[in-house]
């Protein structure tokens, strides 16, 4: 969200401002005319003619004739952000594996590279930060790009300031300054938060919660986290932490052990580890063969479904607190979960329009899966680099 220049403002300060504000309505919301960006930004055709000529100088935008034409006339040019113009490193490091990618204005793809960490000594600390190193200087070759900012995906607790990891259960770290350590090396600004947090807000800018202000995302690979949008922006705790470990809420007393040292946590009913144990698979299956179980599942009928009958109980009555405690529009479902057959969706969506009174009150919260897949944590990474790279133009 931007905000508006107060009385007394300066004019140098004022044509940043907006200049930031159009180059941030293009990164998000793709290529606009000229007279559909002074209608969303609210300014006169001169001021925007100004902006966009001085962007377009620096090679930070260009116009185009548009693809496809409608009606007589000439048309409109439309206003395209340059992916290259400013790009960022965004880091994705998870329990099984890890990923990077460089991400440019717009939010495009423009190289990644991935690899294995699911051994433990692999994922330890030091092993992580030192492949992130091996494998930054070839990508940044290949791609000839400079990034000007990096963002990472963790899935802990971390401390927004400075990316201090307080804690990352599933991935047995404690006390990491993995930020310090990158900012140091990489000489970038470095910005880290939590994986469904930025799960949450890549859905929310790039996904299935684009129009939608009130939002919860909730993910599963061996653990489960979740994210919170909040009328349009991440909600975030004392400290800058982050709201959403909604994998250790405490759904069953005395319940199975979790890696955070409780026990009866939610991840424990309906994790990574929850959905091999309903599919009759081992638990320490990989994601492709629960996937291609799931998938098999579906295709044989609704019938073969009541295998699931009990995850789908924990899944709905987790989510309905959730959605009681928190009152979003909408939940988008994340990771492992975007591989549960659309029935399944269906019915725990069902039970928590049901169950929830909050629910009830909103006319039925919504229930959907993610529409970036994998993707969504490298992409909030990506966004939560830019916030500070687009505010500076």
């Amino acid at each position: 969200m931007t905000s508006t220049p107060t009385a007394g403002t300066r004019p140098d300060d004022v044509r940043r401002h907006n200049r930031a504000a159009l180059l941030r309505r293009l990164h998000v919301d793709g290529p606009a005319t000229r007279a559909k960006l002074a209608t969303a930004l609210g300014l006169n055709r001169s001021t925007i003619k100004a902006l966009v000529d001085g962007l377009a100088e620096d090679g930070v935008v260009e116009e185009r004739v548009p693809a496809q034409r409608s009606g007589a006339g000439r048309p409109s040019l439309l206003v395209l952000p340059q992916p290259q113009a400013a790009v960022v490193l965004a880091i994705d490091i998870r329990v099984d594996r890890a990923a990077m990618a460089l991400v440019g204005i717009g939010g495009q793809i423009l190289g990644r590279d991935s690899w294995r960490v699911r051994e433990e000594k692999r994922r330890e600390p030091r092993e992580v930060f030192t492949k992130i190193m091996d494998c930054y200087g070839p990508l940044i070759a290949e791609e000839d790009a400079s990034p000007v900012a990096v963002g990472v995906s963790v899935p802990g607790v971390v401390r927004h300031a400075d990316g201090f990891v307080h804690e990352a259960p599933n991935l047995h770290w404690s006390d990491v300054p993995l930020g310090a350590w990158l900012s140091h090396a990489l000489k970038l600004p470095v910005h880290m938060g939590n994986d469904g947090e930025l799960g949450a807000l890549a859905e929310h800018l790039r996904g299935a919660a684009r129009a939608v202000d009130d939002m919860v995302y909730v993910s599963a690979e061996v653990g489960v986290g979740g994210g919170v949008i909040s009328n349009g922006v991440s909600l975030r705790g004392a400290g800058g932490h982050h709201i959403g470990e909604v994998g250790h809420m405490v759904v069953r007393p005395g319940g199975r052990q979790c890696y955070c040292g409780s026990k009866g946590c939610w991840e424990t009913e309906v994790g990574e580890s929850a959905l091999c144990r309903a599919l009759g698979l081992e638990e320490d299956s990989p994601v492709g063969a629960i996937v291609a179980e799931l998938r098999a599942l579906a295709a044989r009928g609704e019938a073969e479904l009541e295998r699931l009958d009990e995850f789908t109980e924990w899944l709905a009555l987790g989510l309905g607190n959730v959605v009681n405690l928190l009152c979003p529009q909408l939940v988008v479902l994340g990771d492992l979960f975007t591989a549960l057959p659309a029935p399944v969706v269906e019915r725990v969506e069902r039970k928590v329009r049901e169950s929830s009174l909050v629910s009830r009150a909103l006319g039925g919260t919504r229930v959907v899966t993610s529409k970036l897949g994998s993707d969504a944590n490298l992409l909030g990474a990506a966004e939560l680099a830019f916030e500070t790279v687009l505010a500076g133009w």
